[in-house]
């Protein structure tokens, strides 16, 4: 019995420290969801400003040349016309476990959404464990890269992915690109979410034309348009990138907060039914003592 007693009470102590774990980490995932969702929430400031940007530029050359817009993005477009290159997928998830459905969610996503589109599919991978949910796939892999821990990270990772994308047009090997990663909805909810990052082609246009410019008095670009129109076509691609690894930070930690949150009802559950076990075990022990003692007293009295 005494042996019982204490290794049940190895078991509640050892629930208690991992509740203490567990604690701590759901308020890690909570401080850095906060973190995550200002830098998307000042983005989303920024990239209505590049739109804007975009609408003043794409306008005013269509008003001096009809060819000169397809001209200025040239070096993001004229690449990607070779139909022989292969479609880039860009895919994030998450490098660390204990996020749920987080992976899977968005590995079932890919695969479902890819099978719509016909020729040769390139996947990069941002996270070792989207990573390891697709190779069980027929897609095939060519790049991995680390996934940033920190908004300051993702700078340097944007930059190497536009630099690859830049390297794949260069040598013909890229026809489209395109971005899935989770997007938050509410403060504890995200859904996966797919974008056509590239090419730049008359949709893209004609989503930034149909932007209506907010006041009556329209800006005029000063100096080299296509010089401008570049600085934001390639402003354009990095907040894009930068926005999305933000949004699928903060909805990694979002998964993480609801995995914690259960594995913390789970624990105080788990130790509600230890702690009644323990006590029915140590009174089910008082008893024995109990009877014990009455016995021994009714032997003796008896033999008196």
């Amino acid at each position: 019995m005494s042996e019982s007693l204490a290794s049940l009470q190895r078991k509640i102590n050892s629930a208690t420290d991992l509740q203490a774990v567990v604690r701590t980490m759901k308020a890690m995932a909570a401080a850095s969801i906060g973190q995550f969702e200002l830098a998307v929430s000042a983005l989303d400031a920024y990239y209505r400003n590049l739109e804007l940007g975009l609408l003043v530029c794409l306008r005013q050359q269509a008003a001096t040349d009809s060819t000169a817009t397809t001209a200025a993005i040239n070096g993001y477009n004229r690449r990607s016309s070779n139909r022989n290159g292969s479609i880039v997928v860009i895919v994030l998830g998450s490098d660390q476990g204990l996020v749920g459905q987080f992976n899977e969610l968005m590995a079932s996503f890919v695969i479902e959404q890819l099978a719509a589109l016909s020729g040769e599919k390139k996947i990069w991978t941002l996270g070792e464990r989207i990573q390891a949910r697709l190779l069980d796939s027929k897609l095939t892999l060519t790049q991995h890269f680390d996934l940033p821990g920190s908004l300051a990270a993702i700078t340097p990772l944007v930059t190497n992915i536009l630099l690859a994308l830049e390297t794949g047009y260069e040598q013909g090997d890229i026809s489209d690109v395109y971005l899935f990663h989770h997007k938050p909805q509410t403060r504890d909810r995200y859904s996966p979410n797919q974008q056509r990052l590239l090419p730049l082609d008359q949709h893209w246009h004609q989503q930034i034309s149909n932007i209506k410019w907010p006041g009556n008095n329209l800006p005029e670009v000063i100096g080299n348009s296509q010089q401008t129109l570049l600085a934001f076509v390639h402003e354009y691609l990095f907040v894009t990138l930068f926005r999305s690894c933000a949004e699928s930070l903060a909805s990694e930690n979002a998964s993480r907060l609801l995995a914690m949150q259960r594995a913390e009802k789970n624990i105080d559950e788990l130790q509600d039914d230890m702690q009644r076990h323990f006590h029915r075990l140590r009174q089910s022990g008082i008893d024995e003592e109990l009877f014990d003692v009455v016995a021994n007293y009714d032997q003796v009295k008896s033999s008196l």
